[in-house]
């Protein structure tokens, strides 16, 4: 695959349920060459038969230069990418895919990483601990919160004896009131990073919950494309340039960051779903509907997140430091 990014097809060597809804797709060059190596949390971006592109993220060994895995839910109720993907993508198919990009690494040095997953958002924390299971350093745990057994993936390979205590698996069934109690773990930060990737739901939840942990500390993937923080009854606005006076006005449905494009404004951007803090921007005028997972909220009245927020309701224009 091309360095620039440039989409190359793969050759599929498996393409196998591990779990109810859930697909294991592993990866090849055509010819056998080795693949661009990845570092743990990173994902693919994927471009599926029906003209649809998605990121899935890494699930195997890093450390594996021959292939790679991506595990993907069918969302009957998505966008048609999942559907495709595990209803049509067969062994011996062909899939264009662009090399591996990380919006959610390994960084810092803490005393110990705690992972918090939330159904398919299993899938860059499994890079991630068979990365750590290696190394062998630092201690790390793992609470994996699902609906039902069935709806587990990897779970035999995460109840393996050498992995007792280290892991935590809990099914509510999809009833909020046995939900797992995250406070008790999240309380002190204890030198502690967390990485947390899952519904959205989950994540906001352990946002608000980690509030009083050093911002560093804190890492979110969104396992989607942005497209779930655009609403139905979002409203069109206008965003001004302080720098130049520029107008650009951003429809309903589309971000400002799309539109800061379109008029050929360059924002430093990267995951595009609001947890990876790169196209973060000085705000000097306009109140905004804050829809990320990074800005703190002393943050919030002079920084947005132009991937995914957009003016409050009754807010006809935001000013930036651009």
């Amino acid at each position: 695959m091309d360095e620039d990014g440039e989409f190359r097809p793969l050759r599929v060597l498996a393409a196998e349920r591990i779990a109810q809804g859930i697909f294991r797709f592993d990866l090849a060059d055509p010819d056998g060459a080795d693949l661009p190596g990845f570092t743990a949390g990173a994902h693919l971006r994927v471009l599926l038969p029906n003209g649809l592109t998605r990121r899935y993220s890494l699930c195997g060994d890093p450390a594996e230069g021959a292939q790679y895995s991506i595990a993907v839910k069918r969302d009957p109720a998505g966008q048609g990418g999942s559907v495709v993907m595990c209803d049509q993508v067969k062994a011996g198919h062909l899939l264009p895919c662009a090399p591996p990009r990380n919006d959610f690494q390994l960084v810092g040095n803490p005393v110990s990483r705690l992972f918090i997953a939330g159904g398919i958002g299993i899938t860059p924390i499994m890079s991630m601990i068979r990365h750590l299971q290696a190394e062998g350093r630092p201690p790390w745990k793992l609470y994996y919160l699902t609906r039902s057994p069935a709806e587990t993936a990897f779970r035999d390979e995460l109840s393996a004896p050498e992995l007792k205590g280290k892991v935590v698996i809990h099914h509510d069934g999809g009833d909020p009131d046995r939900a797992f109690d995250l406070w008790p773990v999240l309380d002190q930060p204890k030198g502690r990073h967390i990485h947390c990737c899952g519904p959205r739901g989950l994540m906001q939840a352990v946002r608000d919950m980690t509030g009083h942990w050093p911002a560093p500390a804190v890492h979110f993937e969104d396992f989607g494309t942005g497209s779930g923080q655009k609403r139905a009854d979002d409203a069109p606005f206008a965003v001004r340039v302080a720098s130049t006076g520029a107008c650009v006005h951003v429809p309903a449905g589309t971000t400002i960051l799309d539109a800061l494009r379109g008029a050929g404004i360059a924002v430093s951007h990267s995951c595009e779903s609001g947890t990876c803090g790169s196209c973060r921007t000085g705000l000097l005028g306009g109140e905004v509907d804050h829809r990320d997972l990074v800005l703190m909220e002393h943050e919030k009245a002079s920084r947005i997140m132009v991937c995914v927020s957009r003016a409050a309701p009754g807010t006809e224009e935001l000013v930036l430091d651009l």
